[in-house]
């Protein structure tokens, strides 16, 4: 899965951030291999560092994901890694709950035997029980 980091001008170290953030999502994320194909992450800070506040770091994650709509979370915090789980934990959940939503729908769509017309007929068939 491809992760690609973007952040504003106050955020530094963008490369290394880059590496950890790429191998932290790989790490949490990775039993939703096969069908996220990539994750876009936006690390922002609202304020801008010389103002400074309380709750002024923004990570926005965006997956794109086989099949469906993308998913797109966001945490604020008061720094960048804070930040940055938060909206990871934000989006595992996400992705668990779109997946479980498919699973129902999934399992709504299989034939049962209240529709097969062979038991259908077969039921109808049969002696009354007494």
């Amino acid at each position: 899965m491809k992760v690609q980091v973007n952040t504003s001008n106050d955020v530094e170290n963008k490369e290394s951030l880059e590496r950890w953030a790429s191998d932290y999502l790989n790490e949490h994320l990775g039993r939703f291999d096969q069908d996220i194909t990539s994750i876009e992450v936006q690390l922002t800070d609202e304020n801008h560092a010389a103002k400074g506040g309380a709750v002024d770091k923004r990570c926005m994650m965006e997956a794109r994901v086989n099949g469906i709509k993308p998913i797109a979370v966001t945490n604020f915090a008061p720094n960048q890694d804070i930040a940055f789980r938060g909206a990871a934990d934000k989006l595992i959940k996400a992705i668990d709950h779109e997946f479980g939503k498919l699973d129902r729908r999934e399992h709504r769509q299989r034939d049962t035997i209240r529709r097969d017309p062979e038991v259908l007929d077969t039921i109808e068939d049969a002696p009354p029980q007494s």
